[in-house]
């Protein structure tokens, strides 16, 4: 995708990748508007942006997706790119009882959000001369964390659905690009200095870098191999990732 002229949407933008992804996109000239559901922080977003504008959004509530999208086709005509980023990762257990009110907030969120969203602004970006979708998903959709069950299992539905949406959109003039972050150190989980953590400032310099590309998938190198992990001998290397994150488990 180009990297300048855009006008960008992107959820969970007032923290972790979604901060850093705004913000290297309105270095490079392009006019952001951030959402989420935290007005301080998108204060602060802002504030440290002059330039960058904010939108209150919870992309867990389809009446607030339906207003968001009124007033971002409303006030912004140009808009041509959408960063579905919002997402939430509480711990769970697979082998035990599941609170039900956990598991309909990680679907709600990181997979029905970037459904409807998408969905509501789909026909504005259709008729933009250049638009891009980016789906955040995860590493994870790969090569699932036995310990974040149901993340994983948002994270994989979501990269199935950004395919089907890339096919049917591919005589359009919307692009369908999909972000696979590994662990990154942000406070999704808990910002923590851990050494298996990507830095956040490595990891949007090397995605910008992929974005530029024109790729269909933008995955760090550092996690080529968990992208490529699908197939025959996939529960080999399930075992193995999640038997040593067993013994040393992520902060939370």
């Amino acid at each position: 995708m180009k990297l300048t002229g855009n006008t960008i949407f992107i959820t969970g933008g007032a923290s972790g990748i979604g901060r850093g992804l705004a913000e290297a996109f309105h270095q490079r000239g392009n006019k952001v508007i951030v959402g989420g559901r935290r007005k301080a922080l998108l204060d602060d977003v802002v504030a440290a942006n002059p330039g960058m504008e904010a939108l209150e959004l919870d992309v867990a509530d389809s009446a607030s997706i339906d207003a968001a999208a009124s007033t971002l086709m409303q006030r912004y005509p140009a808009l041509n790119v959408l960063i579905n980023n919002a997402g939430v990762m509480p711990f769970d257990n697979a082998g035990d009882t599941i609170d039900d009110t956990v598991t309909r907030k990680l679907v709600d969120t990181n997979l029905l959000g970037p459904i409807r969203l998408t969905s509501a602004l789909l026909a504005h970006l259709k008729r933009q001369p250049q638009a891009t979708i980016i789906h955040n998903t995860s590493i994870l959709a790969f090569v699932p964390l036995a310990s974040n069950a149901v993340y994983s299992a948002t994270k994989a539905a979501l990269h199935s659905y950004a395919m089907s949406q890339r096919f049917m959109l591919r005589a359009s003039s919307v692009k369908v690009v999909e972000i696979a972050p590994p662990w990154v150190d942000t406070d999704l989980v808990k910002k923590s200095g851990d050494p298996r953590a990507m830095p956040l400032e490595a990891f949007i310099a090397e995605t910008m870098q992929g974005l530029a590309l024109d790729q269909e998938e933008v995955v760090v190198a550092a996690v080529n191999s968990f992208r490529a992990n699908p197939g025959p001998g996939e529960y080999a290397v399930f075992n193995g990732f999640n038997a040593a994150m067993a013994e040393n488990p992520i902060p939370s």
